[in-house]
C-alpha cells in the first residue's frame, strides 16, 4: 500500500517496474532453460551486459535525485560509484586466497608483486561479506556527507559546486593510480574467483547477480519516489527553485541538501558494488571525470527530474555506446557530444518529453 501511494500518478514508474518484472522472469528462463543452440537462448554475455545496464540505471537514478529535484549538478558521482566498486572488489580479492598466481593466502597478487610483506590495515575485515557491504554504503556516504556539509554550509552552488565535485573525483583518480595506495595501481583489482562461495563464472551466479541488480534498481526507484513525494521532497524542490526564499522562511537548506546528496552517494556505492562482480574488474579509470560527465548525458537524454527517465537514458545511451564502440570506436565521443547538444537545445525534457509531447498531440 505504501509503495502504491508513493507511485500514485507515476505512470512512468509503473512502466519501469513492469519492465523490470518482465526481465526478472524472461532473462533467467532464456539463459538457463534453453540450450545454447536454441533461438530462444540468451547468452551469459548478454545477461552480464543487461546487468551492467541495470547498475548504470541505478547510478543515473542517483544523479537525477540530486540534479533533477535539488538542482545540484554533480560532476563527481562517478567517484561514489567507484568507491562502492572498490569496497566490493577488496572483498572479492580476499576470497581468492591461495588460488592467486603467487599462491599467497594472505596477500593479493599485486601486493606480492610489489614486495609487500603485510596486509595494510584498511584491508582488514574485507574477508567478511557483511563488512564489505557496510563499507559499500559507509565509505561513499561518509565522503558525500563530509563534502556536502562543507560545500553546502559554505553556500557553494552552481558551476562552482560542479567544478569542485569534478576536482574531487579527479583527485581520487590520481590517488588510486599510485601503487603505494594499496589498491592495485593502474591495473586495479581483478581476477575474481567467487562470491559467497559461488563461482563468478557460473551461469547461475550471473543470473543471481542480474536479479539482484533488478531488485536494487526497483528498491532504489521506490526509495527515491518516497523522498521526492514526501515533505522532504517538496522542501528540496523549493530549494531548487528558490533557495534564498526557503532559507528566509527559516529552513536550514544545507541540511536538506546534505541529506539527499548523501542518499544519492549511497545509491551510487550500491550500483558500483553490483557492477564489479559482473564485469570482473575495478580500476582507477572509473574515477575519471569523463565518466561523471557521461552520466550527466544519460540523465539529460532520458529526462531530468523524472527518475524513470534517467534509468531509460542510461540504458539507451549505453546500448548506443556498445554498438558504436564495436563498429566505429573513434566516432563514439563525437556522437555523445552531439547527442548532449541536441538534447540541450531541442529536447530539454529528453526522451520522456518526446513521449509526453506525443501523448498531448493525440489528445488534442
Amino acid at each position: 500500500m505504501l509503495a502504491k501511494r508513493w507511485l500514485d500518478h507515476d505512470r512512468g514508474g509503473y512502466v519501469l517496474l513492469g519492465v523490470l518484472a518482465v526481465l526478472a522472469v524472461v532473462v533467467p528462463v532464456a539463459n538457463l532453460a534453453f540450450p545454447d543452440g536454441s533461438p530462444l537462448h540468451l547468452s551469459t554475455f548478454m545477461v552480464t551486459l543487461l546487468g551492467k545496464y541495470l547498475c548504470y540505471a541505478l547510478l543515473a537514478l542517483a544523479l537525477d535525485l540530486v540534479w533533477g529535484y535539488v538542482g545540484i549538478l554533480s560532476l563527481g558521482h562517478g567517484a561514489f560509484f567507484a568507491l562502492g566498486g572498490y569496497a566490493m572488489g577488496m572483498y572479492l580479492m580476499r576470497q581468492i586466497g591461495a588460488r592467486g598466481v603467487y599462491g599467497n593466502a594472505n596477500l593479493p597478487d599485486f601486493m606480492v608483486f610489489l614486495n609487500w610483506d603485510t596486509l595494510p590495515w584498511y584491508w582488514h575485515g574485507f574477508d567478511a561479506f557483511w563488512f564489505a557491504l557496510v563499507m559499500v554504503v559507509l565509505v561513499p556516504g561518509l565522503l558525500a556527507f563530509v563534502f556536502g556539509w562543507l560545500a553546502f554550509r559554505s553556500r557553494v552552488t552552481g558551476v562552482y559546486l560542479s567544478i569542485i565535485t569534478q576536482a574531487l573525483t579527479y583527485a581520487l583518480m590520481l590517488a588510486f593510480f599510485r601503487n603505494e595506495m594499496g589498491f592495485g595501481g593502474n591495473n586495479g583489482l581483478t581476477d575474481f574467483k567467487e562470491l559467497l562461495g559461488f563461482d563468478l563464472q557460473s551461469d547461475k551466479t550471473r543470473v543471481v547477480l542480474f536479479l539482484t541488480s533488478i531488485a536494487a534498481l526497483a528498491l532504489g526507484y521506490i526509495a527515491c519516489r518516497y523522498v521526492v513525494t514526501s515533505r522532504l521532497g517538496r522542501v528540496v524542490a523549493a530549494i531548487r527553485d528558490a533557495e534564498g526564499r526557503v532559507r528566509f522562511t527559516g529552513f536550514r537548506t544545507h541540511h536538506f541538501k546534505v541529506w539527499v546528496f548523501t542518499l544519492s552517494a549511497v545509491l551510487c556505492g550500491i550500483a558500483g558494488a553490483l557492477y564489479v562482480p559482473q564485469v570482473g574488474i575495478i580500476n582507477p579509470t572509473e574515477f575519471q571525470p569523463l565518466n561523471s560527465i557521461e552520466l550527466v548525458v544519460w540523465v539529460a537524454v532520458g529526462g531530468r527530474g523524472t527518475l524513470y527517465g534517467a534509468a531509460l537514458g542510461a540504458a539507451v545511451v549505453n546500448y548506443a555506446k556498445s554498438t558504436f564502440t564495436a563498429l566505429l570506436p573513434e566516432v563514439w565521443l563525437f556522437v555523445l557530444g552531439a547527442l548532449f547538444v541536441l538534447v540541450t537545445i531541442a529536447l530539454p525534457r529528453g526522451l520522456v518529453g518526446i513521449a509526453a509531447r506525443f501523448k498531448r498531440a493525440q489528445h488534442a
